[in-house]
């Protein structure tokens, strides 16, 4: 007798970051600059909350939807800051990350044969997840308007299988930002639109120019928008898993069955760190940014000074330059460039087709190890 496996599951593999980064442990000395994920320690004051949890015995199931006193320092946190009104009670959880959260609103919303729109280039793990659920992409081209999704071209692409439409703003891969006044376009087309909106507001904190602006802040999409958001980027907490689903009460009281099911809740000491990063916390993210932005400006002027063409990020800390002009797709110009160059960055294709062409180098490693990738991206561009 031959046990079978779902279809689905088979047909998909580790998110294309994984997979590309992986292969590294072949090329220990290759410069990485792959993975985005803060390089700074969590703070300290964060670690001693999440310590004192376990001392005090903090350590068994929360409420479902986390710990309402997290609850209350989160809705205080997003209305304070981004203009975005919650209730504590039954507008938001706590997830095992952002991650855990879209796949919940996934899995909640998602029917066979629905169509999620997506501007792209995008990060490439929402996808396989969408797929999973029997549901279909259809990509937003934002490759010729600065990766700022067009809002009329959003408008002619929501059909009658048009279920959600994603956002992911500042962006993975590109850094790039939704201005306010593209924002207000985009708000103004979906309030018209029978859809749900996604937002995932992971990188809002590491907003380089300009204020960030919330889908959350749009009154209007409150009863048809999940609002995802997180830690990992903002405080350096990527190992504690939390993130933040807020939503109306109606569709938070169907996310939360999902969420139940699939995670109980998220870990208690992280939620009581959470605490603290939110309340005591709260310019922590303005000091990395300090350094992403001198990070960003280097790796930028470097790379303008090598001859080639790249759009300057205003968020996240990625950077996504084109690689058109060498003649070699983005998996060749990246296989090659860690084998001969020594040197690991993301091909451009693993974040959508509208992604070949480009490279995804991330910024957030010290500038000594960002020195030497490009000092050895610039030697090996020569031998191209």
């Amino acid at each position: 007798m031959s046990l079978s496996l779902n279809p689905k599951a088979l047909k998909g593999g580790l998110p294309g970051i994984r997979q590309f980064a992986n292969q590294l442990i072949n090329y220990p000395d290759a410069i990485n600059l792959t993975i985005g994920q803060p390089d700074f320690p969590t703070p300290e004051s964060i670690k001693q909350a999440g310590i004192c949890s376990i001392e005090q015995n903090l350590t068994t199931y929360s409420h479902n939807a986390g710990v309402i006193e997290l609850r209350e320092a989160a809705v205080a946190f997003f209305k304070e800051k981004y203009d975005c009104h919650y209730n504590a009670v039954d507008e938001i959880i706590v997830t095992n990350g952002a991650s855990q959260a879209i796949d919940s609103v996934f899995r909640t919303i998602f029917e066979e044969g629905d169509e999620i729109i997506l501007p792209a280039p995008i990060y490439s793990g929402y996808e396989p997840i969408i797929q999973f659920c029997g549901a279909k992409v259809v990509y937003l081209d934002t490759t010729d308007t600065n990766f700022q999704p067009s809002a009329e071209r959003l408008e002619k692409l929501i059909t009658p299988k048009t279920k959600a439409v994603l956002f992911n703003f500042p962006s993975n891969p590109t850094g790039a930002t939704i201005s306010h006044e593209q924002m207000d376009e985009l708000a103004k087309v979906l309030a018209n639109q029978d859809v749900y909106i996604i937002s995932d507001e992971i990188y809002s904190e590491n907003t380089f120019e300009g204020e960030h602006r919330s889908f959350g802040a749009y009154p209007e999409l409150k009863d048809k928008l999940f609002l995802i958001h997180g830690l990992s980027k903002s405080h350096s907490m990527t190992g504690w898993r939390i993130g933040f689903l807020m939503t109306s009460a109606k569709l938070l009281a169907e996310v939360v069955k999902i969420h139940a099911y699939n995670a109980i809740c998220a870990a208690l000491p992280s939620q009581y760190a959470a605490i603290e990063a939110l309340t005591n916390c709260k310019d922590i993210p303005s000091e990395m940014n300090k350094q992403y932005i001198d990070r960003r400006d280097y790796v930028y002027d470097r790379l303008i000074a090598m001859g080639i063409e790249v759009q300057k990020p205003t968020g996240a800390f990625y950077i996504f330059p084109s690689i058109k002009k060498f003649g070699l797709s983005s998996q060749e110009f990246a296989i090659r460039l860690m084998k001969e160059g020594g040197v690991g960055a993301i091909p451009g294709s693993v974040f959508t087709p509208y992604g070949e062409g480009y490279l995804r180098i991330t910024y957030a490693y010290a500038p000594s190890k960002l020195k030497e990738g490009l000092d050895r991206l610039e030697a090996f561009i020569q031998t191209l």
